[in-house]
């Protein structure tokens, strides 16, 4: 049989970085989970820490947001670990008919999330806010 010269192979490092940048979202988004699990134990923390050092065995008053901000921080990582399959078996499709389509969308979307939960963080850690 003869094959039709406009016909290639597909090129493996193609598939490789997508696989590559999967996985660097993968790890992004465990990091981000981590990160919102640590930010829920820390009021817990406080409070201990709080009760050792006083006498009066009362707890220091607190803001009260870092469950809220922690639970927001896994969900999160949650939806990107999702979001970043989906978009890797997009991207594989797009790479075997040699159609790739980058999108710049999410990064964007997911850069804005990131600073303005820094942003807040920061706000949060400021002393008599």
């Amino acid at each position: 049989m003869k094959e039709e010269k406009n016909q290639t192979a597909a090129n493996p490092s193609d598939h490789l970085a997508n696989e590559r940048t999967f996985l660097a979202w993968i790890r992004t988004s465990i990091a981000i989970m981590g990160f919102g699990f640590v930010v829920v134990k820390f009021a817990l923390f406080i409070k201990q820490i709080s009760l050792v050092l006083t006498t009066k065995q009362t707890v220091l008053p607190g803001k009260g947001y870092s469950t809220q901000i922690g639970i927001l921080l896994v969900a999160v990582g949650a939806f990107m670990a999702m979001y970043s399959y989906l978009r890797y078996r997009t991207t594989e499709k797009q790479l075997m008919i040699k159609a790739y389509k980058p999108s710049v969308l999410p990064a964007l979307i997911l850069t804005i999330g990131i600073v303005i939960v820094g942003t807040l963080l920061v706000i949060y850690l400021i002393p008599g806010l």
